[in-house]
């Protein structure tokens, strides 16, 4: 592709790749879309500005799979099942059996220290039920794997610059790389940035929000024996103790350490933090300093005062911080915190989460064509968003938008034009659910949302 270039406002670069799919961005929802996209016989290529896949799951240290069990029901299957099984077989991931998925003192003092129970529910002990706590390094190894096994070409160190729209039409995207400015050119591209970086840019309607900011930690040398022995035989010390460090955190999960598939090594899902801007590079780095400080006090404390964690020793610090909102897209419908709360079903679900459903039309922008956009930054109001953004349904949204992506360059059509029946059974055919049957607790929609896409 050497010999091709492109001209795009002020921009004179390269074309180093033509594929029928661009998807920009190889976090959980981006993996799941490209490698979605090419097993469906689409040529793909994915941009990642890391190096290495995975994103928040990897690069964060965003350590458990939660939010796909409705109840007893598992509902978020396809790709992020065949995670866990690729994790399994590496013994680099805790899943609790499914008969140990209730509620019982002696099922959670089993499990719960993994984070593998429901946390929506509010009494305690809180039930245990499908889950994953997971290992970051066997995350990217397997997002590798994937992505090689389906021929996906893989381009990382590229960090997205700038649409190329071609009268309300999406053409492809130029990268910035240590070798300038480059561009892929394609059919369909799929923004899975987690900030709408394309689709912002390209003209979609967006609103802008914040939520927390979190700077994930490892701990290594960490007795979690004598750890989980002191809180069961004195829970009210335990509790104290904790309270203080979260204090020092400035604010944490109820359980700000979780186990993880390595013995001695502990999860901390903190510090959390707010007023930090994901898009703002000098509030980023704020976060970033801010967020060390914290840590450094913590472990010092934690060392000097809780059983188990006397000789705790700082494994890592995740090299991604934890950004769980920012742009969200304004597509074609926009989910809304009743929709979510309701587990309000749409006739053109395509994704879902643990109750909860995601019409195709939340996918796709008004303002331009052959755009899809997958993730946590879909079409939702910031309330809803809050509370389906987690993991797994954005990888089911990954892989419906890979799926209409192949669907829609197979046939020669525009991405909204493709009947999202056609979606949903390409995803059932592919082992995933794609929410197009409601479960038993759900609310059906009233037939004025529906909208002809065929």
């Amino acid at each position: 592709m050497s010999d091709l270039r492109v001209s795009v406002s002020t921009v004179d670069c390269e074309v180093v790749a033509r594929s029928d799919v661009v998807v920009v961005g190889g976090g959980p929802a981006g993996v799941a879309a490209a490698v979605s996209a090419a097993r469906a016989g689409a040529s793909v290529t994915l941009l990642e500005r890391y190096p290495a896949l995975g994103g928040l799951a990897s690069g964060g240290m965003v350590l458990v799979l939660d939010d796909m069990a409705n109840g007893q029901e598992v509902t978020v299957t396809g790709i992020v099942s065949e995670f866990v099984e690729r994790l399994s077989a590496m013994e680099l991931v805790v899943v609790p059996p499914e008969e140990d998925r209730r509620a019982s003192t002696e099922t959670w003092n089993r499990w719960g220290r993994y984070g593998v129970f429901d946390f929506h529910v509010a009494t305690n002990p809180k039930p245990i039920c499908y889950a994953a706590a997971f290992d970051p390094d066997g995350w990217k190894r397997v997002s590798n794997d994937v992505v090689r096994e389906a021929g996906v070409n893989l381009r990382l160190h590229s960090w997205f610059s700038r649409p190329i729209v071609d009268d309300g039409v999406m053409r492809g995207v130029i990268a910035e790389t240590k070798s300038g400015p480059q561009a892929v050119l394609a059919d369909v591209v799929i923004d899975t940035t987690g900030d709408i970086d394309v689709a912002s840019r390209a003209g979609a309607s967006h609103v802008k929000d914040s939520y927390l900011t979190t700077l994930v930690f490892r701990l290594g040398g960490v007795d979690t024996d004598a750890a989980e022995r002191f809180e069961q035989h004195d829970p009210k010390a335990a509790r104290a103790l904790n309270r203080a460090i979260k204090r020092t955190l400035g604010g944490a999960w109820e359980l700000w350490w979780l186990k993880t598939p390595i013995p001695g090594v502990v999860w901390c899902n903190a510090p959390h933090m707010t007023g930090f801007d994901g898009t703002d590079p000098a509030s980023l780095t704020e976060a970033e300093f801010a967020a060390r400080t914290k840590i450094a006090n913590a472990v010092e404390l934690c060392r000097r005062t809780l059983p188990g964690f006397e000789r705790a020793f700082v494994v890592d610090v995740a090299e991604q911080i934890g950004v769980r909102q920012t742009r969200l897209l304004q597509g074609e419908y926009v989910v809304t915190v009743d929709d979510v709360r309701d587990r309000r079903h749409f006739p053109d679900s395509v994704a879902r989460g643990r109750d909860y459903y995601t019409p195709y039309r939340a996918m796709l922008p008004r303002e331009v064509d052959q755009l899809l956009v997958a993730g946590r930054h879909y079409s939702a109001t910031p309330q809803a968003q809050k509370m389906s953004r987690e993991i797994p349904p954005c990888m089911a949204m990954g892989q419906a938008a890979g799926i209409a992506a192949a669907l829609a360059v197979d046939r020669g059509t525009a991405v909204r034009d493709v009947p999202p029946a056609d979606i949903q059974a390409a995803m059932r055919k592919a082992g995933a659910d794609p929410g197009d049957v409601p479960s038993d607790n759900a609310f059906t929609a009233p037939a004025d949302v529906e909208v002809d896409h065929s």
